[in-house]
């Protein structure tokens, strides 16, 4: 873990954040932000924090399934979109999701389609969380988002590494041929990473080197997120 900044006094300030969320240590919830550029290891360090403080307290969202719906544009222009700039996400409702978790209500997630480009019909419910973890390559680029996080981790990555996972998974997993990979890596990938996502990275608290591989810097993240859930739990008058 590269990066840690005043650990008492952002204690302190958590647990005041926490307090305001509910009226019980039961109510409240902190939302912790994974950033980082494309194929990072983001969901691997989300998973790791779930496995380790119970999978039935954290809810993981991901910034990906809150990407406009595109059905009124044919097949063709849809994929002609630059899908890693901010206007390409749906922020108003990502907003008022996190607030409903960070409320302790009840909310169905997006689910997008990436061979298609478009939001299908079914969602995914989430309520009765304690932690929530957003994840996204943009969620640190933007102020509305950061001004709601308790912790905000940037996943720091070889750009090499981070080319050849996402070649394999949208490969295997989005139905890309290698060329329509690599061509928009070169067009928008790499161009909106160094724009809007690297920058980002001045915003967080922790940085994590080689995201989920990093098991000394993701046990004290999870150390940390456990001390806050104390503190907020101990701030409850008696």
């Amino acid at each position: 873990m590269a990066k840690k900044r005043g650990s008492a006094g952002r204690s302190a300030s958590v647990a005041a954040k926490a307090a305001g969320r509910g009226s019980s240590a039961e109510t409240r919830r902190v939302l912790i932000g994974l950033a980082g550029g494309t194929a990072s290891g983001k969901t691997a360090v989300a998973d790791r924090i779930g496995d380790e403080l119970g999978s039935r307290k954290v809810a993981l969202l991901k910034q990906d399934s809150y990407y406009k719906d595109l059905r009124h544009l044919r097949l063709a222009e849809r994929k002609k979109e630059n899908f890693d700039h901010p206007d390409a996400f749906d922020r108003e409702l990502l907003y008022t999701h996190l607030r409903r978790l960070l409320e302790g209500s009840a909310i169905e997630v997006p689910v997008y389609d990436f061979k298609r480009h478009l939001r299908e019909k079914k969602t995914i419910p989430i309520s009765g969380c304690q932690i929530i973890i957003l994840e996204g390559i943009l969620i640190l680029d933007d102020p509305t988002l950061r001004a709601l996080m308790d912790i905000k981790v940037y996943i720091d990555t070889d750009p090499d590494i981070r080319l050849l996972r996402r070649i394999q998974r949208d490969v295997a997993e989005r139905g890309r041929t290698l060329a329509s990979v690599l061509e928009r890596y070169v067009n928008s990938v790499r161009p909106m990473h160094l724009q809007f996502v690297e920058p980002s990275k001045r915003y967080a608290d922790v940085i994590i080197p080689e995201g989920g591989y990093n098991t000394v810097a993701v046990d004290l993240l999870v150390t940390k997120i456990r001390t806050i859930l104390d503190l907020s739990a101990g701030s409850e008058p008696g």
